[in-house]
């Protein structure tokens, strides 16, 4: 059975959370992941760079 819901979310969300990653630098990727910047705090960053600290 196919499954009709699965992303829903996502298109609540602004630009439907994709965006540039602040650490790898990645165009229109999906941001929905939390990484570590320079400071200390939260940033949203892609999937490759998740648990990465920015620098």
């Amino acid at each position: 059975m196919s499954k009709n819901k699965r992303g829903k979310a996502l298109w609540r969300l602004p630009s439907r959370a994709r965006g540039t990653c602040p650490i790898c630098k990645s165009t229109r990727i999906k941001l929905l992941y939390l990484g570590k910047g320079a400071d200390g705090g939260k940033l949203d960053v892609c999937k490759k760079c998740e648990g990465k600290q920015a620098g």
